[in-house]
């Protein structure tokens, strides 16, 4: 017997990291929005966004892109985040959005406080404050009632801070603190619980 019960939430964000995307413009400004459906396979990333967004339509045409992570410990990147919310860089709002109470907003690094870095392979640039940022190239869009982008890491760039001692190409997680999204909340890592199983696989065999 369960103590399960049946509800139908209308989201399912059960807790996952916020990432910011930069992307380019058509006019070859930056744009940048913040998204919380995100996750990895080795190299391979997948997100999720909304089909009226400027960024999908910046990646249907450039399929370039700057992932950046920033961090629950400071309050400064939080707020940036928050800044963002409820803003979009496309001209026409959807009526999903317009009822949401979004409003257009053309300077999204400026609007957030966070300053753009050129990178080294995409055009699209980077965030100078987030501690990891993943320069990307699309493989694949998939649309139905959402887009599901696929893209390959080509570059990954991060503070010294985070780096793992006598492991330069490794991040250490007691010091990289992701900011986390459950459902519209925000929320940071606790510390660590217990090492798992796979702790016994050295990094270097995914490589």
């Amino acid at each position: 017997m369960s103590d399960h019960v049946t509800i139908d939430p209308a989201i399912l964000y059960l807790g996952t990291p916020v990432v910011l995307v930069s992307t380019t413009n058509e006019d070859g400004s930056a744009n940048l929005a913040p998204f919380s459906s995100a996750f990895w396979l080795g190299h391979t990333m997948a997100l999720g966004i909304g089909l009226a967004s400027q960024t999908l339509a910046n990646l249907r045409r450039t399929r370039e892109l700057v992932v950046n992570l920033p961090s629950a410990a400071d309050p400064a990147q939080v707020d940036a985040v928050d800044r963002l919310a409820l803003t979009t860089g496309a001209e026409r709002l959807s009526p999903w959005k317009a009822a949401a109470g979004y409003r257009h907003h053309r300077d999204k690094f400026g609007l957030a406080g966070l300053t753009p870095v050129a990178s080294d392979v995409v055009t699209a640039p980077r965030t100078a404050q987030c501690p990891v940022a993943l320069e990307a190239c699309v493989e694949s869009v998939h649309e139905t009632d959402h887009a599901l982008v696929v893209a390959q890491v080509v570059r990954v760039h991060v503070h010294p801070g985070i780096r793992a001692v006598g492991h330069p190409d490794r991040i250490d997680p007691d010091r990289w603190r992701p900011l986390l999204m459950s459902f519209q909340r925000f929320y940071g890592l606790g510390g660590e619980l217990r090492p798992s199983r796979l702790a016994t696989v050295d990094e270097e065999h995914y490589r």
